[in-house]
């Protein structure tokens, strides 16, 4: 904010200059003024002074004319250019001192009552590129604390919560997004889905409630019946897991990524119901668009760390934004485990991993739950987004100033 200030500053002196210079004017004008009318006293003392010599007898009508127009002649020569600009009037000193003291405290009381400083300081909170996750978080949650009406605000701050597996205050921000922008179908199924993974993967009237208002708005809405899919699988209703996902697949663009994973979701659920023919249908059917990560944690460094300690595991474009594509959040007494990135586990809508060809993946202990640095790291080689083979990960290497 100086540099808003210091131009504001620098506006209020030139507006302060066109006060002054009329003002510095007036007072040339007003010493041209009285040297005029000193002269004009000091020609008029002349002509008296040569009228008593004429009535003495000591000057002649000749030389008295002469004396006339040589001190005429003085006169005109000393107010010479003295008339070429008039004041049109006279402030005085007080008036025009007083406009240059209230313009400046005036100009701070208008803007800070008419101004935008909120929205200049939102600008400035956004300027630059997060380069992490809790980045852009705090920025989000920035915004809204300044914006709490915007819907927009709100959405995007639930879906980094749930980038970062923190369900219940994604939750918390889908429904002020309800709030503010009415009951969409879209933030509905958003709120639910934020609610069952708070609520420990437990279906409750409240998700149903949402999710049926949610299609019975939208047949269409892409997360409530991916929800819904999840939710029958996880209750070993398969048949109907595979109902849902299928609405689902119909309704996606043919170039989502997305739509292999959930085939490969239906094939699983299809070999619960018939071994052999899911495992068949499985096999045909690869699930694609996700990566497969194992991530260990190496032995020369298990006396170093502690199992509460944050995991981060993240891939992130071999050349392009630093910021993750897609991240779980894990501790070390998860490890060793298998995790599955996928554009599901993106942080932002317009950096997806499946728009980006070549990746990095990324493992990192951080005692402090910061993403971008930590004590331990362990980093795989550039890889295809269409890998399917499981990767490796072993965190085995001290956390230097990574970005």
């Amino acid at each position: 904010m100086i540099e808003f200030w210091l131009s504001a500053g620098l506006l209020c002196l030139v507006a302060v200059g066109f006060l002054l210079i009329p003002l510095l004017r007036g007072r040339k004008l007003q010493a041209e003024e009285d040297r005029t009318a000193l002269n004009v006293t000091l020609y008029q003392e002349r002509l008296r002074e040569l009228d008593l010599q004429h009535q003495a007898g000591t000057l002649d009508d000749a030389r008295l004319q002469t004396a006339r127009d040589e001190a005429a002649r003085e006169l005109l020569a000393d107010t010479e250019g003295s008339g070429e600009a008039k004041p049109a009037g006279r402030l005085g000193r007080k008036v025009p001192m007083v406009m240059v003291l209230s313009i400046p405290l005036l100009g701070i009381l208008l803007y800070t009552q008419f101004g935008a400083i909120d929205e200049v300081q939102r600008a400035r909170t956004f300027v630059g590129e997060p380069r992490s996750i809790e980045e852009m978080t705090a920025r989000l949650e920035q915004a809204v604390q300044s914006n709490p009406e915007s819907p927009e605000g709100w959405y995007f701050l639930g879906r980094s919560y749930m980038a970062q597996e923190r369900p219940v205050e994604a939750a918390r921000a889908f429904e002020q997004a309800v709030e503010v922008a009415g009951r969409e179908p879209e933030l509905l199924g958003q709120w639910a889905q934020a609610l069952y993974f708070a609520g420990g993967k437990q279906w409750t009237e409240q998700l149903d409630a949402l999710t049926g208002e949610a299609l019975q708005a939208d047949p269409e809405e892409v997360t409530s019946l991916g929800l819904l899919g999840i939710a029958a699988y996880e209750e070993q209703r398969f048949q109907d897991a595979i109902g849902y996902w299928e609405r689902l697949v119909a309704v996606l663009p043919e170039g989502d990524p997305s739509r292999q994973a959930i085939a490969g979701g239906i094939a699983r659920a299809r070999q619960e119901i018939d071994p052999q023919a899911g495992g068949a249908a499985a096999a045909q059917t690869p699930e694609i668009g996700s990566l497969q990560v194992r991530v260990e944690l190496a032995d020369s460094l298990r006396d170093k760390v502690q199992p509460g300690d944050t995991v981060f595991v993240f891939a992130r474009a071999a050349s392009g934004p630093p910021m993750p594509l897609a991240v779980k959040r894990l501790t070390v007494a998860d490890l060793p485990t298998q995790v599955s990135l996928s554009d599901s586990d993106a942080m932002m809508p317009e950096l997806k991993l499946s728009a980006f060809d070549q990746v990095q993946l990324v493992a990192r202990i951080s005692r402090a739950g910061d993403a971008k640095s930590g004590e331990w790291i362990g980093q795989g080689e550039p890889l295809a987004n269409t890998t399917q083979a499981v990767q490796r990960l072993i965190i085995d290497s001290a956390d230097g100033k990574q970005p």
